[in-house]
């Protein structure tokens, strides 16, 4: 030490020095501090903590989960002082200086606090054990502890025999700590690998088993595992003695081939009893087996820590030889990387050795040409220790992998090898910019071990002091792999895989995604999934969000229940209880049943002398149990705690005497039905029946499916009003990961969302500037930002929909459809998200920034939060929000209108074809020959019959300039008449099928000219496919689109004989299926099929609703023609009521569908105007005649009725 500078400073500052300290004997330390060099610019800003038994294999001490280094002075006389968060047990202590003041050098002066430690150890060489035999009285709480370390990866620590194979055996298995525990039968054999690894480093680790009957708390350095041992926990039939380090006599279980512990033992405390001191004192309770000390020996291994792709060791070989031989061990996560390579003697080429998809491969190369490519071993890459030999002799090369000959790999080359002058241990030297071993894969990252070239063992601690090779950016004397894996941040049961510097999680079907498994596939209810626009089906709904439950199907009418769906039973006669299952747990039950709205559970019994109740004991004889495992016996229809049926409460059961009809106890069958609807009861788990076991008393009982509607949680929202308002909520806790979503609509350019600080640590989201969201948080490495651009504003007084996420990997944000942004956490950086205030929504601590606007939904890992009800107390804030109709009016499709409701919105499709939630649901109908349906639209007023006045003057200013007609189709007959509208000026349009199946549209809007005709003269449309028409005429022009499966050109046509065409069409009569049809704003198919009874339809014959709409083809295409009328302006179009949507109408539809294909006849109706029609042609009249018959009740209609045929 360099003492005239007070403290300690290296002659060289470089990051290869250390103090060490030795204590004397292993000491608990509890606290360190630091200070610079005294009256110096000499001082540390940050350092690593090391410890050590014996001055050899020293451990690196790490305050949090992935922290390492400490940091130091900021100059040289201030103390800077840590309380350890562990305090060490250890004799060495070891500072390693990272990075100093860059205008001094290395300086410290330390002071490390803590107190005296008593500690017991014992050695056991592998071959021998303890047993501790004690008192035989009953405990039913059994507590051990101890403390162990060893270079073997498997080994018996700890063994507990019985009678019966029954044991219990806490091992070590590959480096893991496994606690079997197996009472009674194979059945409730638990098996807990506990959440730690590597334990076969050499270090000190801690054990601590607790069980008070059969809950079971592992212990492992400071991580807990709770279980329930299956079945009673009855230590009966174990024998009244523990082994310690193996098993006293193999074969007494069935587990032979476990080997005994090789290592120490520390402090081993049995129910408070010190089973070390009692060996020490040689008392009876105690016998061994085999060698033990009462000493620890340490085995001097020095393992070296490669610590990134650029380390390297170089070791010097014996030049020119004919033979070389190199062996080591090695431990890594990372599937590549180079471990050895040479360059062979006078440069002629050279051998690789290293790692690919971790299997150990050998690639010889020579100037041109490699040589050779051998491989040995598999699956290297788990952590464990993996010895490799390598040997080469003259032409032949040999590698054997763990001492195992069926992983070992031999060639034979045409080439004398000799070795090289120097071995490259886990890289290579850079040079300029070139690596000596320029490879496509990188260095090695992890440890080595026992490294012997030409069956020398290489001397760590000599290259360490430089005496011997060289090296750069290595750690001597410590292996540092830590297991990224253990305790598994891997979410919702992800399988965690690792690399050197990092871990990754696989979440294929676990229903969850993100780096960490957190954030759900899934929807949290039916109702978000339809206000995505989703149809009836079967969904997966995880109704806790990112929470431990886990997603789980159900049947979504979307109309808005949710099904949970059991195996409803039929019950049986005697008396008997029957336990219900459901395709979910009880807890994923509760969480679907608490965000519902309502929820109902039907239960029939069916009854012949089997009551519910005695009347003289008022025992009850049936009851029910639910969710809350208490006995209910108020039954279907009823409320809690009132005993009745539904019956009783209405008053009409069949003997007034009772409330439920059951226990009128009648000879007869009778039975009692209704609703079970109090949620905090549902769902019914079991029924118990007794009153069956008198002559003549049976019953049958169904219980239905479990239906839930409605989201509480979807619409929960609340309105700021002022900038200064917010909601208050318990402090957010979401250390290790964290999610919000929600929906906000505002017209403000900016606003804080939500936010929660810590004393440090914080996160916030808000509404950057119109059309950004920012998403920031600090969890102890700097604040962090992650941003997303809209290309739209956000503030446009629609929902918008924002999720932020943040775990140990990364954070993310996603606002609407925008990519998702990402923000990749610092490796081995503050991981905890340690927050201490209220959570704010809406505004901030400061009162500054705060949001103007509404927040709906908002949820927090899972959690709702309920606005609502803290918005009824909050001065400033309004619960509930208006305005859903200009987010989610665009779901109402097919002319439904939007209509506002307190929370959410419905879709109205009274002038829609369509119907469902949503209208979107085709209304079809199958016709068969001779069904007709008519509807007839009275006009708003009526003429008195004795009316003078013509009704060409009441009409002269309502014409109909327009129509829009859309229907849909499907038949195979030719010609078909598909629709007809006549009026009682002679106007008419018709749509037909001619004979060889093209299609048609006829207008004539002026009595006195031919009709218009157009043809679309696609293949055949009467092939039997759906066939989607829509028909758009104003004034002149006309649109009509077909969507079809093939597509051609239309060529329009003129053809006079429309009536002849007509009538062919019409005369074959219509078989097949008529779709959403849809005229202006009348929907005549679905008033016929919905409405029959209050719409004015008649239906004649036999019309059937069917889904012969809805089969349409994936691959359409759709047909566009628009076509100009020539001739003279049609001033008056079809003469008819202009003002449809105001309601006064004077049209009639008929529909006249036949059931299988889409054809429709028409028939022109003159009505009583005929003697002034007398001028129409023959086929005019021989239309007329033919309808007469079919609409006879019509003619007492009013006189100016128009008529529509479809």
């Amino acid at each position: 030490m360099n003492y005239s500078a007070g403290g300690w400073s290296p002659l060289v500052s470089n990051k290869y020095q250390w103090l060490q300290i030795d204590l004397g004997e292993r000491t608990e330390i509890t606290a360190v501090a630091t200070q610079g060099g005294y009256g110096s610019s000499d001082w540390v800003t940050s350092y690593l903590l090391m410890f050590s038994d014996s001055g050899r294999n020293w451990k690196q001490y790490r305050q949090e989960e992935s922290i390492w280094a400490f940091s130091g002075n900021m100059n040289a006389d201030s103390v800077v002082y840590y309380k350890l968060q562990h305090s060490i047990k250890a004799r060495f202590l070891r500072f390693v200086p990272l990075d100093w003041n860059p205008n001094g050098r290395i300086g410290m002066r330390i002071e490390v606090y803590g107190c005296a430690y008593r500690s017991e150890v014992v050695g056991f060489d592998g071959k021998s054990c303890l047993i501790y035999t004690f008192n035989q009285k009953l405990m039913s709480a059994h507590v051990i502890s101890l403390k162990f370390k060893t270079m073997q990866s498997d080994g018996i620590l700890l063994h507990r025999e019985g009678q019966n194979g029954d044991h219990i055996t806490l091992e070590l298995i590959k480096g893991k700590l496994s606690l079997l525990i197996n009472l009674g039968n194979s059945y409730s054999i638990i098996k807990s690998n506990i959440v730690i690894s590597l334990l076969d480093d050499q270090q000190w680790h801690s054990v601590l088993i607790e069980q008070f009957n059969n809950q079971v708390n592992f212990t492992v350095d400071k991580h807990t595992h709770h279980f329930h041992a299956k079945g009673e926990f009855n230590y009966l039939d174990l024998d009244f003695e523990l082994s310690f380090g193996g098993m006293p006599v193999p074969g007494k279980s069935d587990i032979l081939s476990h080997r005994n512990f090789h290592g120490c033992f520390e402090n081993i405390y049995y129910n408070g009893v010190n089973i070390i001191d009692l060996a020490r004192r040689h008392k009876s309770q105690i016998y061994f087996v085999g060698n033990i000390s009462f000493s620890c020996s340490e085995p001097q291994v020095v393992p070296v820590t490669f610590l990134s792709p650029s380390s390297y060791l170089a070791l010097p070989g014996t030049s020119g030889q004919d033979e070389a031989f190199v062996s080591f061990q090695f431990r890594t996560w990372n599937k590549e990387g180079l471990l050895l390579s040479s360059k062979v003697h006078q440069a002629s080429g050279g051998f690789l050795l290293y790692l690919s998809d971790g299997k150990v491969k050998i690639s010889l190369h020579k100037p041109g040409k490699a040589l050779s490519d051998i491989t040995a071993g598999a699956g290297l890459n788990n952590g464990q220790w993996h010895s490799v030999s390598f040997s080469v002799k003259r032409n032949r090369i040999s590698v054997i992998v763990d001492n195992d000959v069926t992983a070992s790999a031999h060639a034979s080359i045409s080439l004398q090898i000799y070795s090289g002058d120097s071995f490259y241990f886990g890289g290579c030297p850079t040079t300029g910019n070139i690596s000596e071993c320029n490879t496509s894969f990188g260095g090695f990252q992890g440890c080595m071990r026992l490294i012997a070239i030409d069956n020398k063992a290489v001397d760590m601690i000599s290259v360490q002091q430089n005496v011997f090779g060289n090296f750069s950016d290595l750690q001597i004397d410590l292996c540092g792999i830590i297991d990224r894996c253990l305790p598994n941040y891997c979410e919702h049961g992800g399988e965690c895989s690792q690399s050197w510097n990092n871990f990754y999680c696989n979440c294929a079907s676990t229903g969850y995604k993100g780096a960490t498994c957190h954030y759900p596939i899934y929807e949290q209810s039916c109702e978000a999934y339809k206000h995505r626009g989703n149809t009836s089906g079967f969904y997966n709904i995880d109704s806790d969000g990112s929470g431990p439950l886990g997603p789980f199907l159900v049947y979504c009418n979307m109309t808005g229940e949710v099904i949970n769906f059991l195996n409803s039973q039929l019950g049986l006669y005697n008396p008997h209880t029957v336990f219900f299952k459901y395709s979910a747990s009880l807890d994923q039950l509760q969480a679907t049943i608490n965000h519902a709205e309502h929820c109902e559970q039907e239960f029939v019994y069916h009854c012949k002398k089997s009551r519910f109740l005695d009347k003289q004991g008022g025992m009850p004889l049936s009851w029910w149990i639910g969710r809350t495992n208490e006995t209910q016996t108020y039954w279907g229809g009823s409320l809690p705690a009132v005993q009745k049926c539904a019956c009783g409460l209405e008053g009409n059961c069949i003997d007034s005497q009772h409330y439920c009809n059951c226990d009128a106890d009648r000879d007869e069958w009778t039975n009692d039905t209704g609703f079970l609807s109090y949620k905090d009861h549902l769902p019914v788990t079991e029924i118990v029946i007794t009153d069956t076991d008198r002559p003549n008393s049976e019953a049958a009982y169904k219980l239905g499916p479990l239906l839930c509607r409605g989201d509480r949680t979807f619409w929960n929202s609340a309105s700021f009003n002022t900038e200064t308002s917010y909601l208050h909520f318990p402090t957010f806790h979401g250390e290790l990961s964290a999610d919000v979503s929600f929906f906000f609509k505002t017209t403000a350019s900016s606003g804080v969302f939500l936010e929660n600080l810590g004393i440090q640590d914080f996160i916030r989201i808000e509404l950057y500037s119109p059309s950004e969201v920012l998403f920031s948080f600090d969890v102890g490495n700097g604040p962090s930002e992650v941003t997303v651009q809209s290309l739209t504003s956000l503030n446009d007084n629609q929902w918008h929909y924002v999720k932020a996420e943040r775990n140990i990997k990364e954070a993310s944000l996603q606002v609407d459809q925008f990519p998702q942004r990402f923000h990749t956490a610092p490796p081995d950086g503050h991981i905890r998200l340690q927050l201490n205030s209220q959570l704010f929504v809406g505004g901030t601590a400061s009162r500054q920034k705060g949001f103007l606007g509404c927040i709906r939904s908002l949820q927090l890992n899972g959690m709702a939060l309920d606005l609502e009800e803290r918005a009824k107390i909050t001065p400033g804030v309004e619960p509930g929000c208006p305005g859903h109709c200009s987010s989610y009016g665009k779901l109402c499709h097919n002319g439904g209108k939007c209509k506002e409701k307190y929370s959410g919105f419905s879709c109205d499709c009274t002038f829609s074809a369509y119907a469902g939630p949503f209208c979107k649901k085709e209304i079809s109908a199958y016709f068969g020959t001779g069904t007709s349906v008519t509807y007839n639209f009275q006009e708003y007023y009526t003429l008195a019959k004795n009316s003078s006045s013509h009704a060409s003057s009441f009409y002269a200013d309502m014409t109909l300039n327009r129509e829009a007609i859309t229907f849909a189709f499907r038949t195979t007959r030719t010609p078909s008449l598909l629709l007809y509208v006549s009026s009682f000026y002679k106007e008419y349009l018709s749509v037909i099928l001619t004979r060889n199946g093209s299609l048609q549209i006829r207008y004539k809007l002026d009595s006195r000219q031919d009709p218009d005709i157009f043809s679309i003269n696609l293949k055949s449309m009467a092939d039997g496919k759906l066939q989607h028409v829509k028909i758009d005429r104003e004034k002149e022009m006309l649109f009509v689109e077909v969507i079809q499966l093939d597509k051609k050109q239309t060529k329009p046509k003129k053809n006079s004989d429309a009536d002849e065409e007509t009538m062919k069409a019409d005369s074959q009569g219509f078989i097949g299926c008529l779709s959403s049809v849809q005229f202006n704003h009348i929907a005549p198919l679905k008033a016929a099929l919905h409405h029959s009874s209050s719409a004015p339809i008649i239906v004649k014959g036999r019309l059937t609703e069917s889904n012969c709409g809805t089969l349409t083809a994936s691959d359409s295409t759709s047909s566009e023609t628009t076509h100009s009328f020539a001739g003279k302006p049609l001033a008056n179009a079809i003469r008819s009521d202009s003002a449809i949507i105001g309601g006064v109408i004077a049209v009639v539809i008929f529909i006249l569908l036949c059931i299988t294909a889409i054809a429709i006849r028409i028939y022109k109706k003159k009505g009583i105007y005929s003697k002034d029609e007398a001028k129409g042609s023959e086929n005019e009249d021989s239309a007329e005649s033919a309808l007469k018959s079919e609409i006879s009740m019509q003619n007492t209609a009013n006189e100016n009725q128009k008529e529509y045929f479809f």
